[in-house]
């Protein structure tokens, strides 16, 4: 009896399904307008914005996260594709307590498409426009786990200011997919804790 309990109990290990791990994004800094080249041959595109209300503890003001999406036009690398960008926003948020920080953005994306976004660079999965854009903060890495993608900021992360206009931004963070843009609820990581805001992505 003992011996078939093990056996048992070895069958069901054996059954349950590995825990899915986050895989690590390729992310590359690149500038504006050169990385608007891999979707319109101008090196100009034409873009969609929406934005979502984030609620950021112990501050008042604005804070914000803007979705932009837009198509690559024909003759560009990523012709017919579409091309999303992200970035939080707290320039107007201002911290009336500690300070809590937007330490990632977390969005259900579905599969990427990998292109060399900078000029001899490796072929990326992400790109971050440090150059030639708004933002003063970066990503520190990326990863993916399933369909849904984690931005991590560098830290501190992106914090609300003392005053109105004080405040941080990320740079605008981007990556291309095949399917066009829907409405969906993104999570921003406050503190450890995960805040619902407003976004667009693929519609995979």
């Amino acid at each position: 009896m003992t011996h078939l309990r093990r056996l048992f109990a070895a069958c069901i290990l054996i059954a349950l399904p590995a825990a899915t791990q986050a895989a690590p994004l390729t992310v590359v800094e690149v500038g504006a307008p050169a990385v608007n080249c891999i979707y319109n041959t101008s090196c100009t595109i034409t873009v969609t914005d929406s934005v979502g209300a984030i609620t950021v503890p112990d501050a008042v003001g604005t804070a914000r996260l803007q979705s932009r999406s837009y198509v690559g036009s024909k003759g560009a690398p990523a012709a017919g594709k579409n091309g999303y960008m992200y970035r939080v926003d707290l320039t107007q948020s201002v911290a009336v307590g500690g300070a809590m920080c937007v330490s990632a953005l977390k969005v259900d994306f579905g599969p990427i498409s990998k292109f060399h976004y900078k000029s001899g660079g490796p072929l990326a999965d992400v790109f971050v426009i440090t150059a030639g854009g708004l933002g003063n903060v970066g990503l520190a890495s990326a990863d993916q786990t399933g369909n849904v993608i984690t931005f991590h900021f560098k830290n501190p992360g992106v914090c609300p200011g003392s005053s109105p206009g004080k405040g941080d931004t990320s740079f605008f963070f981007g990556l291309t997919a095949v399917k066009p843009p829907k409405a969906i609820t993104a999570e921003v990581v406050i503190a450890g804790n995960s805040v619902k805001v407003p976004a667009r992505a693929p519609n995979y």
